[in-house]
């Protein structure tokens, strides 16, 4: 992986982070009414509408719709289905469904991106073990967003996170290969691309001001592998294992990582 020849992550200002908090916040709260939307029976498309309009209502614009084609206001990933899931009238939503909605909103010309799994109803065990361990992984990874830190320490950080995450669990863990992280600002992908894994202490600096949006994939029973389906969007898990994702953007600051899309109430 090259890194470029920027030696550190672009910094923002403390009002820019605080107008990116603004953005994520609205992704948050569309988060939260997808989430109450999904009921069996209810279909992704469905949700879609659901985290269109309320990021319309507050006046931002959702990002991920017509973004190099895409047709959604969300992604929509079910079970198998790890991300970039295309929200559809056909993919109808059944009692022990592992859903994972990645969203994104510009509001005053920054971006907010955030992503969640949960359950349809009740998980059976391992799927809930799984979900609540992606989960633990991205909150304990993202403890790497500290200035001083390297790119790739992060990627160790959510590798390790995800090791413990295992023995914590009980179950094996696979770190979907060829997806990760990534800058975000003005745009939704920004440099650099963020792994999942790796050794620490490369790639460019992390200071104060830098944003990533953080974002582990885990497959239930140690997968890697992932196949896009003719649509060129949909990763599924190579197996047919289910996979959990969660993300935050997330921003270094002096007093630690501060978490830009929150979740409130």
């Amino acid at each position: 992986m090259l890194f470029g020849r920027k030696r550190a992550i672009p910094a923002k200002t403390p009002g820019e982070l605080d107008a990116m908090e603004e953005a994520g916040k609205i992704v948050g709260i569309a988060l939260q009414e997808v989430r109450k939307a999904a009921v069996a029976g209810s279909t992704t498309l469905d949700l879609d509408t659901v985290a269109e309009q309320v990021i319309r209502d507050h006046g931002a614009i959702p990002t991920f719709k017509g973004y190099n084609g895409f047709p959604g206001s969300i992604c929509a990933s079910v079970n198998d289905v790890v991300v970039h899931g295309i929200p559809g009238k056909n993919i109808v939503l059944a009692d022990g469904d592992l859903v994972s909605i990645d969203c994104g909103a510009t509001f005053d010309g920054w971006v907010g991106d955030s992503a969640w799994s949960f359950g349809v109803g009740e998980l059976s065990a391992d799927v809930d073990k799984l979900n609540r361990a992606t989960e633990q992984v991205l909150e304990e990874g993202l403890q790497a967003m500290v200035p001083g830190n390297r790119l790739t320490d992060v990627s160790h950080a959510l590798e390790q996170a995800t090791r413990r995450a295992e023995q914590a669990f009980g179950v094996e863990l696979g770190i979907l290969a060829g997806y990760g992280g990534h800058g975000i600002g003005r745009a939704m992908h920004e440099d650099p691309y963020l792994e999942n894994e790796g050794r620490p202490g490369r790639g460019p600096l992390i200071q104060a001001g830098s944003v990533l949006a953080i974002e582990p994939m885990l497959i239930l029973g140690g997968e890697t592998d992932s196949v896009v389906l003719e649509d060129d969007w949909t990763v599924v898990t190579a197996d047919g294992s289910p996979a959990a994702h969660w993300e935050h953007t997330v921003a270094a600051t002096e007093n630690g990582p501060r978490i830009l899309t929150p979740r409130t109430g």
